[in-house]
This record gives structure tokens, C-alpha cells and sequence, in this order.
């Protein structure tokens, strides 16, 4: 009794709240990737920028193709679709979030080069230039990252055909903790980077339009600037600080260790609330959103 009691309480399959939150999940990525649709179509096809929120569509897109599979196994508690696509479902959270990553990493960075450099926009050439990186990206992704990630996780342990997601002892091999811990300080590094650049340019804008600030489309650029740091830091960043203890604490042990795994899968599932940014982005090009913040920013003056 006692044994089945501390698997339960170890298992962090057996909660309700990933079931809540992975179908809100599937619901708002979906509905964000429909409405961004319509918002891409008007959008110029030639932007750097435009092209890495297209790609980002399309990481979405492929990862909430999963979460029906993860759904299945939180109402079910039983893994029915085999090891290897069990690996293939786990490993797409983590590339899902690394890549969500990346192209903010990109969007950022082309719109920080956009303000210091006192330019309109950055574009490719050619819609063909555009096309191309894309594709290159992609086969880079699909041909290298996705094999290589597949076919080296959890495969340095035996696991259960009916049980997915619980490759924790993978973490105990020192390669993989090497790995873990440079892809954990490079993510914390590089968000740090762009937090410190934004906080630059919003204060320099600041200072430089004060109380023209709302009547310049360069202090909106900024604000969705903002909503992609807030979205790493809400997102990402936790998990990654977590990552570190986690590493830590249960990667040298193949039990339970103060229920670390359940926290360690709360954070991860936290990820994949990235996936509202798309609808987030399309709401916050509204007239509606810039009139809130307007008001917001006159109520806070008035004080």
C-alpha cells in the first residue's frame, strides 16, 4: 500500500491540472494560428520579420499536432501508440519550446537592428529569398535536429510501453547532463541580453518622445517588443531556472526524489502557454488593445 501510494504521489502524469491546461493549450494555439491567418495575408511577404512569425506559425502548428496524443494519456493513464512515438511526443515539447524560442531571438534581434540602425524595415530581396531560408531552416530541422534528438532520447534506459513521458533517467549520464546545462545557460544568457537591449531602447524612447510617446508607431513596435521578453520570461525562464535543480537533485537518482519530477513537468507543460502568443499578437495590434494601455498609462499619471 505504502509503495502504490508513493508512486502516485511520485507520478506527475496523475493531475488534473496538466489535462486543464493542455487543452487550453490546443484550444487558443489553434485559435491563434486561424486568426494570424488572416493578419499574415496583409502583412509583406518579403519582411524578415513576417517571415520568422510564419515559421513560428509552423512550429506551433506541428507541436499542438501532438497534444491530442498527450491528452489521450492524461485522461486514459495509459500510453496505447507505442515507445517510439511516446519519444517522438515528448521530445516535440522541448524542440517546440527551443525553437519558439529562437525565432523570437530572431524577431527581437532584427528589430533592435531596425532602431539602431534608424531603419524602415529590414527585407529580403526576393519572396524567393524568403521561401528559401525558410526551406533551408526547415530541412536543417527536419532532416538533422529532429532525427538526432528522436533517435538519442531515452534511449540510454529501458522504459515501459505503456507508460510515456518519464525519461528522467536519461539525466544521470554525464553527457546529457553536460548538455542539458549548456542549452539551460545559453537560453538564461541570451534572454538576459535582450531584457538589458529593451530596457535601453524603452528608456531611450522615453526620454527622447515623453508625452508624444502614444502618437509614435515606433513606440508600438516597442511594445510588442515587450510582449515577446514578457513571454520568455513567463514561459521559458522558470523552467530553465527549475532545469538547474532539477539536474541537480533527481538526475543522479531513478526514484522519486521530494516529487522533483511532478514540479519538473508542471514547468515543462508551462511552455506550451507560448503557444497563445500568436493570438495574444494578433489582439495586440488592435485599436482596442492601444486604447488600454493608453488609458492605463493616464490613470498611472494621475496618481
Amino acid at each position: 500500500m505504502l509503495a502504490h501510494n508513493v508512486s502516485t504521489f511520485c507520478d506527475p502524469i496523475l493531475t488534473p491540472h496538466l489535462t486543464t491546461l493542455y487543452g487550453a493549450v490546443l484550444v487558443g494555439g489553434l485559435v491563434g494560428v486561424i486568426s494570424i491567418l488572416f493578419l499574415l495575408a496583409k502583412m509583406n511577404t518579403r519582411s524578415v520579420t513576417t517571415t520568422a512569425v510564419v515559421n513560428l506559425v509552423v512550429v506551433h502548428s506541428v507541436f499542438l499536432l501532438t497534444v491530442p496524443f498527450r491528452l489521450a494519456y492524461l485522461v486514459r493513464h495509459e500510453w496505447l501508440f507505442g515507445l517510439p512515438f511516446c519519444k517522438f511526443v515528448s521530445a516535440m515539447l522541448h524542440v517546440h519550446m527551443y525553437l519558439t524560442f529562437l525565432f523570437y531571438v530572431v524577431i527581437l534581434a532584427i528589430r533592435y537592428l531596425i532602431f539602431f540602425k534608424r531603419k524602415d524595415k529590414v527585407e529580403f530581396y526576393r519572396k524567393l529569398h524568403a521561401v528559401a531560408a525558410s526551406t533551408a531552416m526547415w530541412l536543417l530541422v527536419v532532416v538533422i535536429m529532429v532525427p538526432l534528438i528522436v533517435s538519442q532520447y531515452g534511449n540510454n534506459e529501458e522504459y515501459e510501453e505503456r507508460q510515456c513521458f518519464r525519461f528522467h533517467k536519461e539525466l544521470a549520464h554525464p553527457s546529457v547532463q553536460v548538455v542539458n546545462y549548456l542549452i539551460v545557460s545559453v537560453v538564461i544568457a541570451t534572454a538576459a541580453v535582450l531584457l538589458v537591449l529593451q530596457v535601453i531602447i524603452t528608456m531611450s524612447m522615453v526620454r527622447k518622445l515623453r508625452h508624444s510617446l502614444f502618437s509614435h508607431q515606433e513606440f508600438w513596435a516597442q511594445v510588442k517588443n515587450l510582449f515577446f521578453i514578457g513571454v520568455i520570461f513567463t514561459c521559458f525562464l522558470p523552467y530553465q531556472f527549475f532545469r538547474l535543480y532539477y539536474l541537480y537533485t533527481v538526475a543522479h537518482s531513478n526514484h522519486c526524489h521530494d516529487n522533483v519530477a511532478f514540479y519538473n513537468e508542471i514547468f515543462l507543460s508551462v511552455t506550451a502557454i507560448s503557444c497563445f502568443d500568436l493570438l495574444l499578437f494578433v489582439l495586440g495590434g488592435s485599436h482596442w488593445f492601444k486604447q488600454k494601455i493608453i488609458d492605463l498609462w493616464r490613470c498611472l499619471l494621475c496618481r
